[in-house]
């Protein structure tokens, strides 16, 4: 095993080495990496991807209970991903990847990534605040008075007309505390705007993910295959049949990747050789993990099996993307490995616990069995009025039959 070990690393050193020359020969030289930098800067990325990850589902969790109540209440029904989304996604995704790639080639990369940095930048802000929010108000000292705020811009009623509903175009409630987590978030972002240094890249990104897996909810299992399995395609025909998109990784300048200098160690902070993780391979499976955490919770059991062992899974999904990305020393379509072990494993689980039918049967917000009990309960109203009726019937024909037999016998006497 210590064999394996240092032949792998001579062959990283050697890599290094034959990369650091080819790009002096260009002109664009970089520090080469050392090998403890490579292992620090991989290893955070994956750390930091499986944090969203964790705490994103528990918010989800949170967030679901909350639409569920919300339903109950007013019957709006909460926006999730339907099967129909899952199929289309993947061509979306794929328009806008090669949309971008075109602009890239025809326009100034430098004018692009100036709009593109300024709406990343204010949803970035507004990401973060969300994100800061709970963690800055246990931290604010009570001795500061909370203050509630409503912000409204509605429409209508019309004048003249007596029934015509009022509808909110703007409905936002904030308090101080709120105000407080979006100056920290807004300085932050201004960081990143005037620097675009790595680390409030990473902010960013990281409250990007964070958000992603807590609000897009997938309503069940047969929705996050048919997605995974889009995009398991979509990420290998990209990467591998075309350079679109490496292409547009290396020119896109948005917080919509997390990024992690492998030379800090002798340059510190002023570091410039980054490894790169994008946040699709992050949210896309931890959208499906967090409803396996929903799912976990449906079940009533102490243990959270499917989500631990799908989190897990996903974890040496990251670690089998970046062994094979230095083996073959080419850039890795991270859902080629994520894909099967985050699909695979809960399947595999259900099948062996005999969940499988329960697994495929969880819905986080069910639409036709409502409807289903409803029509049950009025055809089991409409066979109890028949069956009342039809006694009476009976009750009534016996009643007529003994006052007819007790004429009979009066006359006859």
């Amino acid at each position: 095993m210590a064999d394996v070990v240092e032949e792998i690393v001579q062959q990283v050193q050697e890599n290094l080495t034959e990369s650091a020359n080819e790009a002096a020969i260009n002109g664009t030289a970089k520090v080469p990496s050392t090998p403890e930098g490579m292992a620090l800067a991989y290893g955070t990325l994956v750390v930091m991807a499986m944090l969203p990850i964790f705490f994103g589902s528990i918010r989800s969790v949170k967030h679901h209970k909350e639409q569920t109540t919300t339903f109950l209440k007013t019957g709006e029904k909460p926006d999730t991903m339907t099967s129909k989304d899952a199929m289309m996604f993947p061509i979306m995704a794929s328009c806008a990847l090669f949309g971008l790639y075109m602009f890239f080639k025809i326009f100034s990369k430098d004018n692009i990534n100036f709009l593109l940095t300024g709406y990343f930048f204010f949803l970035g802000v507004m990401a973060l605040a969300h994100l800061l929010s709970p963690v800055i108000g246990s931290l604010i000292p009570a001795s500061i008075p909370k203050i509630p705020y409503h912000l409204s811009f509605s429409q209508g009623p019309t004048e003249g007309v007596k029934d015509d509903k009022k509808s909110y175009l703007i409905d936002y409630k904030f308090t101080t505390h709120d105000i407080v987590c979006f100056i920290i978030s807004l300085i932050i972002g201004v960081w990143y705007l005037l620097k675009k240094h790595w680390v409030a890249n990473n902010l960013l990104g990281l409250a990007f993910a964070v958000n992603g897996v807590e609000l897009l909810h997938l309503n069940n299992i047969v929705t996050g295959c048919i997605l995974l399995s889009g995009l398991f395609v979509y990420d290998i025909f990209w990467v591998f049949g075309t350079n679109v998109m490496v292409t547009v990784a290396k020119s896109f300048e948005a917080p919509i990747k997390l990024v992690f200098p492998q030379d800090l160690i002798s340059n510190g902070l002023a570091a410039s050789n980054f490894a790169v993780l994008g946040l699709g391979d992050i949210v896309i499976p931890g959208i499906f993990i967090a409803l396996l955490l929903r799912f976990d919770n449906s079940l009533k059991r102490k243990s959270n099996l499917y989500f631990y062992a799908t989190f897990t899974a996903y974890f040496f999904g990251l670690l089998a993307t970046i062994f094979v990305m230095h083996v073959f020393k080419h850039a890795q379509p991270a859902l080629l490995y994520l894909v099967p072990a985050c699909l695979g494993t809960p399947l595999l689980l259900a099948l062996l616990k005999g969940d499988i039918k329960k697994l495929f049967a969880y819905e986080d917000h069910p639409e036709e069995k409502p409807k289903e009990t409803k029509k049950s309960e009025k055809s089991s109203g409409e066979e109890t009025t028949k069956t009342k009726k039809e006694t009476k019937k009976k009750e009534s024909k016996k009643t007529k039959n003994q006052t007819a037999q007790a004429q009979g016998l009066i006359t006859k006497r």
